[in-house]
C-alpha cells in the first residue's frame, strides 16, 4: 500500500509521531509536507497537494492532520473518489474504513495524543471495507458504495 502523510503547523508533531510509529513497523509513508513547523504550509495547500494523488492512484490512502482535522477533510472531499474522515477515536477510524471506505484519514493535533493518533492510524491501515461486518451489512454498503460514485458521477459532471 503507497501512503501519503501531511500536515499544516498545528498537526506537525503528531503527523512526525505517526510517520515515526509507522515506520517502525515497516510501513513507508511519504510525506508531503509541512516538513518544518517554522515554514508551515496551510491546512488547505497540503491537503490539495495530496487529495488529487490519492484520487489518481498515486497513493492508495492518506493521512492529513490539521488543528481539528475538518479542514483538511474539507479540502480533501472536494476531490471526486476522496473520501476523507475526521476521526478522533480508533473506534471511528476503524469504521470509516470498514462502513465507508474512506481513504483518508484526517486527526486534529490539538485534539489528538500521539499514542491515539498512532493507534488510528494503525486502525485505518490495517481495515478492509466491510472488515468484520455481518454478511447482510456488506452487501448493503457494498451497494451504497456504488451509489455514492453514482451521485458523484452527477455532480462532477456539471
Amino acid at each position: 500500500m503507497k501512503l501519503a502523510i501531511g500536515s499544516d503547523k498545528s498537526g506537525f508533531f503528531l503527523k512526525e509521531a505517526v510517520k515515526n510509529h509507522l515506520a517502525g513497523q515497516g510501513v513507508q509513508a511519504d510525506d508531503l509536507g509541512t516538513l518544518d513547523p517554522e515554514q508551515a504550509m496551510p491546512y488547505y495547500e497540503v491537503a490539495s497537494t495530496v487529495a488529487p494523488l490519492v484520487q489518481n492512484g498515486t497513493y492508495d490512502r492518506a493521512i492529513l492532520i490539521c488543528g481539528t482535522g475538518m479542514g483538511m477533510a474539507v479540502v480533501a472531499n472536494k476531490y471526486q473518489g476522496v473520501y476523507a474522515a475526521v476521526c478522533e477515536s480508533t473506534y471511528a477510524a476503524e469504521k470509516c474504513r470498514a462502513i465507508n471506505d474512506a481513504n483518508v484519514l484526517t486527526m486534529g493535533g490539538w485534539m489528538i495524543g500521539e499514542q491515539l493518533g498512532c493507534d488510528m492510524a494503525d486502525r485505518f491501515l490495517s481495515t478492509g471495507f466491510t472488515q468484520g461486518l455481518e454478511e447482510w451489512r456488506q452487501a448493503f454498503l457494498s451497494g451504497a458504495r456504488e451509489k455514492v460514485k453514482e451521485i458523484e458521477e452527477t455532480i462532477y459532471q456539471k
